[in-house]
C-alpha cells in the first residue's frame, strides 16, 4: 500500500510540474525529466547553480529540492505559509492545481521582486527551518537516549544520557515516516495517543553506514515482540502482550485488554539498549553463565555484573562504607524498591540471613571478598532443573530446558543462509519466517509449508543478532524475546554526555561506551 501512494504522488509530482512548466515558458517535457527539471527551476528562478549540486547531498538535498520547489511555486503569487506547507506536504495534488487551474499564472521573477516577509513569518520560517533541522539530526545523525532501568550496570547506569550514533551502522530510512516531531511513540504528556500515523508505510531501506556491526558493541534496536503492547500501567515491556498470550491464552487477553493493546509498526516499538554477544552467522551458547561463540568463550565486558553469593560472620555489610571506601554502588533494581526490600525479596531462597545475593562486577566482588566480615563470595549460577524448565525463555519450549545461566546451543541467522526445517528447529525460527520476514508458514504431519509451497528448507532475508544485558541475571533481553533483525537496529550507543544519581556523576561524563 505504501508503494502504491508512493507511485501516485511522484506520478502527481512530475504532471503537475508539467503544467507549471507550461505557464513559466518552459519546455513541458523538461519538468519529466529529474534533475533537469530543478535544473530548470534553478534557471528560470534565478537560483545560484551552487543549490543544484548541493541537493545531490544524501538526505538533506531532498530539503534542498523541497526548497527549489518553494521558490517557483512562488513565481505563481503564492507567498502564504498555507501554499508552501501545501508546496511540502501535498505537491502530488497542488502541483496540478497551479499547472492546469485557468485561475492560476505564472507571474515570473517580477511578480515577487515587491513582496516582503512580515516578523512574525520571518520567526515561523525560523521555527520551520529549526524544526526541520533537528528531525533531520535526529533521524539520520544521533539521537539522545536515556537509560532507564540497571540492564546494563555497570557498563550503563540508570539515569545516564547518551548519545546514540546512527551513522555508524547506517541511517534507516523511517518506515513510518508520518508522525509528531521529536517523541517516539506517543504524544507529549499522553501515554494514549500514537504520536504517528500508518497512512503512509515504507519498506525496510538503510543508508550506507561507516562499519558493521561487531561482536560487544552496545546497541539501541527496536524492541522485536514491542510491536504489540497492552498500553497500561504496568504492562508494556515489563509485562509483555506475548507473554500474556502463552500464559492465558490470545482470546482471553484480547477479552480483557482489547480496547489497550496497540500494535506498532516495527520502527515505533520501544527503543532497547543492550550488548550484542553474537552476530549473524554465529553459534551461540551459555554454559555455567558464560557465553560462548562458535565453542570458544566470548570476551566478558569489564563492567559485566554477575550474581555473587556473599557470605559473612555474621556482620552485616555496610552498603554505604562500600559506596563511600571502595566506589561499590549496591543499588536497588532499577524499580524503586528500597535496599531492605530488595535484599528480602533475592534472599527469599536462602535459609541463612547472613547470606547476601549481590549483583556484582568481578573487580567488586575480588574488593568486597578482602572485607574483614566476609568469610566467601561465589558467583552464583542458576542450574538446570528438568522439572522447572523457564517456559518464560526463548523459544518456550520446556522441551528444551534452557535457562538464563544454560541455553543454547543456537545457531543465529545469517542473511542468505539456508536451514533445514524441523520440528526441533522450527519453534526457534518460526517467528523470523512469519514476523519479521512477512511469510505464511504451515505445518502437517511435520511437513512445512511456506505460503502455500512445500518447503523443507528456509534461506534468511535478513541478517539477525542476539542481544544481552550486562547484568544478567537482571536483563529482559534475547534470552526472553529471541532474535534482533537488522530492520530493527536504530544505531550504536558511543558516549555518556551527562549522569545523575543523587548528584551529577562528574565521572561519566563525556565518557565513551566500551
Amino acid at each position: 500500500m505504501g508503494w502504491i501512494i508512493f507511485i501516485l504522488a511522484t506520478i502527481g509530482w512530475h504532471v503537475g510540474m508539467y503544467g507549471m512548466f507550461k505557464k513559466a515558458g518552459i519546455t513541458p517535457w523538461k519538468a519529466l525529466v529529474p534533475l533537469y527539471n530543478t535544473w530548470c527551476i534553478i534557471q528560470k528562478c534565478n537560483i545560484r547553480r551552487i543549490w543544484f549540486y548541493l541537493q545531490l547531498i544524501p538526505i538533506a538535498g531532498q530539503f534542498i529540492t523541497i526548497w527549489l520547489t518553494i521558490h517557483f511555486v512562488m513565481q505563481f503569487g503564492r507567498f502564504s505559509l498555507v501554499h508552501h506547507a501545501l508546496t511540502v506536504l501535498f505537491p502530488f495534488v497542488y502541483f496540478p492545481y497551479l499547472g492546469f487551474s485557468k485561475n492560476e499564472s505564472c507571474k515570473g521573477v517580477e511578480g515577487i521582486q515587491h513582496y516582503r516577509k512580515t516578523v512574525v513569518r520571518e520567526w515561523i520560517d525560523a521555527a520551520a527551518f529549526a524544526v526541520v533541522a533537528a528531525t533531520l539530526i535526529r533521524t539520520f545523525v544521533f539521537e539522545a537516549y536515556a537509560i532507564p532501568s540497571g540492564s546494563m550496570e555497570k557498563t550503563l547506569l540508570v539515569n545516564d544520557y547518551l548519545f546514540v550514533n546512527k551513522m555508524a551502522y547506517g541511517p534507516r530510512i523511517p518506515t513510518t515516516p508520518l508522525g509528531f516531531p521529536f517523541v517516539h511513540n506517543t504524544m507529549p504528556f499522553s501515554e494514549t495517543t500514537p504520536s504517528y500515523s500508518t497512512l503512509l508505510q515504507l519498506d525496510y531501506r538503510r543508508l550506507p553506514g561507516m562499519q558493521k556491526i561487531k561482536r560487544n558493541d552496545v546497541v539501541v534496536f527496536n524492541l522485536p515482540q514491542g510491536d504489540t503492547i497492552v498500553n497500561l500501567p504496568g504492562f508494556g515491556s515489563a509485562r509483555p502482550y506475548y507473554q500474556l498470550v502463552r500464559e492465558q491464552g490470545r482470546q482471553a487477553v484480547w477479552d480483557q485488554y482489547g480496547s489497550n493493546i496497540w500494535v506498532h509498526p516495527f520502527d515505533k516499538a520501544d527503543n532497547y539498549i543492550k550488548r550484542c554477544v553474537a552476530l549473524a552467522g554465529d553459534t551461540l551458547e551459555v554454559r555455567d553463565g558464560l557465553v560462548y561463540i562458535n565453542g570458544r568463550k566470548g570476551d566478558n565486558p569489564l563492567f559485566t555484573q554477575q550474581t555473587f553469593v556473599v557470605k559473612t560472620n555474621g556482620t552485616p555489610i555496610d552498603f554505604d562504607n562500600l559506596l563511600a571506601d571502595y566506589h561499590i554502588e549496591i543499588r536497588d533494581d532499577g524499580e524503586g524498591e528500597e535496599r531492605e526490600q530488595y535484599q528480602q525479596q533475592l534472599q527469599e531462597s536462602f535459609a541463612n540471613s547472613h547470606e547476601y545475593i549481590l549483583a556484582l562486577t568481578q573487580n567488586d566482588a575480588a574488593t568486597i571478598q578482602k572485607l574483614p566480615n566476609v568469610t566467601s563470595v561465589q558467583r552464583y549460577v542458576i542450574p538446570v532443573n528438568p522439572v522447572m524448565s523457564r517456559v518464560e525463555i526463548f523459544p518456550y519450549d520446556s522441551a528444551k530446558q534452557w535457562n538464563e545461566d544454560h541455553y543454547g546451543p543456537l545457531y543465529i541467522p545469517a542473511k542468505g543462509a539456508t536451514i533445514a526445517l524441523t520440528q526441533e528447529n522450527i519453534s526457534i525460527y518460526r517467528r523470523l519466517i512469519t514476523m519479521y520476514e512477512g511469510h505464511r508458514l504451515d505445518e502437517q504431519n511435520g511437513q512445512y509449508t511456506i505460503d502455500g509451497k512445500p518447503a523443507p528448507t528456509y534461506t534468511f532475508k535478513y541478517n539477525y543478532y542476539w542481544m544481552m544485558g550486562d547484568n544478567r541475571h537482571n536483563s529482559q533481553d534475547s534470552r526472553f524475546w529471541g532474535f534482533v533483525p537488522e530492520t530493527h537496529i536504530v544505531g550504536k550507543a558511543s558516549f555518556t554526555m551527562f549522569s545523575w544519581y543523587k548528584g551529577v556523576r562528574w565521572e561519566r561524563m563525556l565518557r565513551g561506551i566500551k
